[in-house]
């Protein structure tokens, strides 16, 4: 008779394989994907280190799978933000003000995410989390443009350049301190930088940059 996993065996597996993506999370968070070997995430996880094969078969798949789990999570926290207050303005203000804030109090995962080096299986993925921002930015703009608080323009265009502006302007503060593996990864954001990001982003779509 053919062998049938039972539910029971379903859930503990997609447990384990849940621990071991948080606990190579938490790694990454730390000290970036070079750190997320499949012996660390198993000392993490509290796994023998042969289990981590049997969710992912080697270590470029379970880098990608953690940069999905993570990027997932922190799309989502903008895509929240991006609901918040009454106008098209607002709502973008508030995107971005999430989206730089969570990433200068969490450099070490951000500078991960934007641009630590990875290997092309993770590159590939690193564009699809740029094309998902620039989607949730695009629905953004079209609805400023549709109240007439943006100026006319190509969507598409003006959310991928607005994706580029907040990546490159942010690149150098994180990766500064991720350099400085001394400093906690929780660090203090900076106001003033968010603030002049938000004031850019408005300005690129032709807006009042006091929504």
């Amino acid at each position: 008779m053919a062998y049938r996993e039972t539910e029971h065996t379903r859930q503990r597996k997609a447990e384990t394989r849940q621990r071991l993506l948080e606990a190579a999370r938490q790694l990454v968070a730390e000290q970036g994907f070079a750190a997320a070997t499949a012996a660390a995430v198993a000392q993490r996880s509290g796994v023998a280190a042969g289990t981590i094969y049997r969710h992912f078969p080697n270590k470029s798949e379970l880098v990608a799978e953690v940069f999905r789990y993570a990027t997932e999570h922190e799309i989502a926290q903008v895509k929240v933000a991006s609901e918040l207050g009454e106008s098209a303005s607002e709502h973008l203000h508030h995107a971005v003000h999430v989206f730089a804030q969570r990433a200068l109090q969490g450099a070490t995962l951000a500078y991960a995410l934007i641009a630590e080096p990875v290997d092309p299986r993770v590159e590939r993925e690193r564009l699809k989390y740029r094309f998902a921002y620039a989607e949730l930015f695009e629905d953004l703009i079209h609805s400023g443009i549709e109240a007439q608080e943006f100026s006319q323009q190509d969507t598409a265009v003006s959310a991928a350049a607005l994706v580029g502006l907040l990546a490159e302007a942010l690149v150098g503060p994180l990766s500064q301190r991720f350099r400085d593996q001394s400093r906690d990864s929780n660090t203090p954001d900076n106001p003033y930088l968010i603030e002049q990001l938000v004031t850019l982003s408005l300005r690129l779509l032709g807006a009042n940059p006091s929504p």
